[in-house]
């Protein structure tokens, strides 16, 4: 079957939109295909730095005949309904039928269409699909036309044929260039095969799998030559691939007089600023004075100048990361504090110094309640955010943390402390570890409940489509950092208002009544005075008073306790805990320790595998059913809800229920008192085998009222002490 070769060629790509790009060509490509009821065999993408290719191999010559009814409205139907269908249809009056049923008679539409020739087909809907590329940024030429760089050629054959049509001025052929300067003139290619082999030959690798495998094995070789090994980066990997049709590595040096600055510096300097790969010395670790360079051209000097060219320029870089370096070192962290003041975090949440001594603040709570060192925790905390004020952070922002640990330890400070500085931003992502210190610890939860807290109490959470405050990474990292470290904190809004949280409440409260109240007291209460209405006055004196903006915020706190508890749901079900389950706890809403809330929810999972579990879940939902109808007739949702009177049971089987609840309940609450949630699950299995006697030797709906509500307040305990470790009634089997 005929294959379709496509290739777009044009001014130079950005790297970082090019795959994205190739993806996005033949989503709207294929598309268009199967609307029109074309399909294929295969399809490949390929994007480079000049071009954006696509192969679809196995397309029919032509499109198949179509041939199907379409109902209609009926015969009698306004108009204007029945034009708007034949419309639709693409059909005449003269082109329906008339058919019946039970309602009426109504136009059925017999489409009879015949299908056009493939490269017909393509002609069409290729300009209209390159015109939806959605590239992030785009330039506007050729009149209303927008494409990424300016379009240079466009080569399209169907079956070897050029498929005609014109995109943004250019018309399409079977011809295409090179590598810009290690081939010249034009290529001419007419299949896949045929093309790759041709660019090939000219120097221009296409697949960009291709080229970053050669990238990374040249690499290494030349690491290994030297006695080093490469630093692998994929992200730098990507960009790079990107950036070169024909890839050649090289290795150049890094002057002695730059390897005292941080190896973070130096990486991150070659790494933002020159695309150029680090390597390290296997038997130390460090850094070595040498980086690789990848080229896009054969040099005759096998790359000796492009090396010596690159070198020139590392240099001039690494001279102004050396100078920053060393300056910052000039002015202690903790002298560089008070310059936060001069740095805005939100405009209704102060300034970074307010933030700091917040974070303070709540690191010395924190670390009080894990075992750790709270004045370390303290000063780690008042240090945290101070490296924002250095030069060396100015310049490369993705260093601050790593930075202010350098300064720490030049400064003298505790080890703990500096490492503290470092980790209290960690988890950066899913793959990052949390802080393992508890110093560390301390200041990283205080820094992300800050955040979290703050952001709540001024409303600006996370929507479906955005998180321009990465809350839902802050809170990701809360989640973690306990689970992983097993940190026994109150975290969530719980029975009672956590200390740290609502201690974070009222500094955000602080900051508001400064930033709000204070520059407008004086006239806020003449106001109150002048105007006249209750209601007025006491809104206006209201805002005089602080507690009011305190309430306010500690109002909000069970939305930031809600999404906490989504962050834990997803890291549970990413463990393999069934969704239901999870909602069986949480639905308790007592329980505000999240390492407390996942043993139980683990404990819960095992019970509910044993045949015990199964069997008293399906006593519990037929007991939850049968008060569930009873209280609908009653209107009453807490009737039966009283203890029932033993004087009443008539049958052993009641008696032996009642005794079997009283057991299970004061065992499971001992058990839960103990945190063995193991123990008290064991306490629930206990009534599987009176529940399932009672079930089958007694009629809960006796005739009698009297016996029938003292059975009826039976099947509440059975609920009641269920419920007592987890809401049965969010289980589903």
């Amino acid at each position: 079957m005929p294959n379709l070769l496509l290739e777009l060629f044009s001014e130079e790509i950005p790297a970082r939109m090019q795959a994205q790009a190739a993806k996005d060509l033949e989503r709207l490509v294929v598309g268009a295909l199967s609307d029109r009821g074309l399909l294929f065999e295969g399809v490949k993408a390929f994007s480079g730095s000049r071009r954006l290719t696509l192969s679809v191999l196995g397309l029919p010559a032509k499109q198949p005949d179509v041939k199907e009814e379409k109902k209609g409205p009926r015969v009698n139907a306004p108009a204007k309904a029945i034009e708007g269908f034949l419309r639709s249809a693409g059909v005449t009056l003269e082109d329906c039928q008339k058919q019946g049923d039970a309602k009426g008679e109504f136009y059925v539409a017999v489409i009879d269409r015949k299908g056009r020739a493939t490269a017909e087909v393509l002609a069409e809907v290729l300009p209209e699909c390159f015109a939806k590329l959605p590239w992030p940024k785009s330039m506007k030429w050729d009149g209303p036309t927008r494409w990424v760089r300016p379009l240079h050629s466009i080569l399209c054959t169907f079956d070897g044929e050029v498929v005609p049509f014109e995109f943004a001025g250019v018309k399409a052929g079977n011809a295409t260039r090179g590598h810009r300067f290690l081939s010249s003139g034009e290529i001419e290619a007419r299949h896949f095969e045929d093309y790759e082999k041709k660019l090939r030959d000219a120097h221009v690798i296409l697949d960009a799998d291709e080229r970053k495998e050669i990238i990374v094995h040249e690499a290494k070789q030349k690491a290994f030559a030297l006695g080093l090994e490469l630093i692998e980066d994929q992200g730098l990997l990507e960009e790079v691939s990107g950036l070169a049709e024909w890839p050649v590595v090289l290795i150049g040096k890094i002057e002695d007089q730059f390897m005292d600055v941080p190896a973070e510096i130096l990486q991150t300097s070659m790494r933002v600023h020159q695309k150029y790969f680090s390597l390290r010395d296997p038997k130390t670790g460090k850094l070595a004075n040498r980086f690789v360079v990848v080229s896009n051209m054969v040099a005759e000097d096998g790359g000796k100048e492009i090396v010596a060219g690159n070198e020139r320029v590392l240099r001039a870089r690494l001279s102004d990361a050396k100078f920053f370096w060393d300056q910052d070192r000039k002015t202690k962290l903790a002298d560089r504090v008070d310059a936060l003041k001069n740095i805005v975090f939100h405009a209704k949440l102060g300034t970074q110094f307010e933030r700091v001594e917040r974070i303070e603040a709540l690191a010395g709570e924190i670390a009080a309640k894990i075992g750790a060192d709270a004045e370390k925790a303290k000063r780690a905390a008042r240090l945290c955010k101070a490296d924002l004020t250095t030069e060396v952070v100015g310049e490369f922002p993705e260093l601050q943390g790593t930075m202010g640990r350098y300064y720490a330890v030049h400064d003298g400070e505790a080890p703990e402390v500096a490492d503290a500085i470092r980790d209290h931003y960690k988890p950066l992502g899913p793959s990052d570890a949390v802080p393992n210190a508890p110093v560390s610890m301390a200041v990283a939860l205080a820094d992300k409940l800050d955040q979290l807290v703050g952001f709540f109490a001024i409303e600006e959470r996370p929507t479906g489509s955005s998180d321009p405050y990465a809350l839902r990474r802050a809170a990701w990292g809360v989640v973690r950092t306990i689970l992983e470290q097993g940190l026994r904190l109150e975290v969530l809004h719980g029975p009672h208002t956590p200390t740290m949280v609502s201690g974070v409440a009222r500094c955000v409260q602080n900051v508001r009544n400064r930033a709000l109240i204070e520059p407008n007291r004086a006239l806020i209460s003449d106001m109150a005075g002048r105007i006249g209405g209750e209601r007025v006055r006491a809104a206006l004196t209201g805002a005089l008073d602080p507690s009011a903006t305190a309430n306010e915020i500690l109002e909000r706190l069970p939305a930031l306790d809600v999404f906490l508890a989504d962050r834990l749901k997803v890291a549970l079900r990413e463990k393999g805990t069934r969704h239901d389950l999870i909602d069986a706890v949480f639905s308790l809403g007592n329980e505000d320790d999240l390492v407390r809330l996942v043993a139980r929810v683990e404990a819960l999972q095992a019970f509910l595998k044993t045949d015990d579990g199964a069997n008293l879940l399906a006593g519990y939902k037929r007991a939850a059913n049968i008060l569930k109808i009873e209280r609908k007739k009653e209107k009453d949702d807490a009737a039966f809800s009283d203890t029932p009177d033993r004087a009443l049971f008539e049958l052993p089987e009641e008696e032996n229920l009642s005794a079997a609840l009283t057991v299970a309940k004061a065992e499971a609450a001992d058990a839960l008192a103990k945190e063995d949630f193991a123990a008290a699950m064991s306490a629930l299995a206990g009534l599987r085998g009176a529940v399932d006697a009672f079930f089958e030797k007694v009629t809960v709906n006796a005739p009698e009222p009297h016996l029938r509500a003292n059975r009826l307040k039976l099947l509440a305990e059975i609920v009641a002490t269920a419920h007592s470790v987890a809401d049965f009634s969010k289980i589903e089997g």
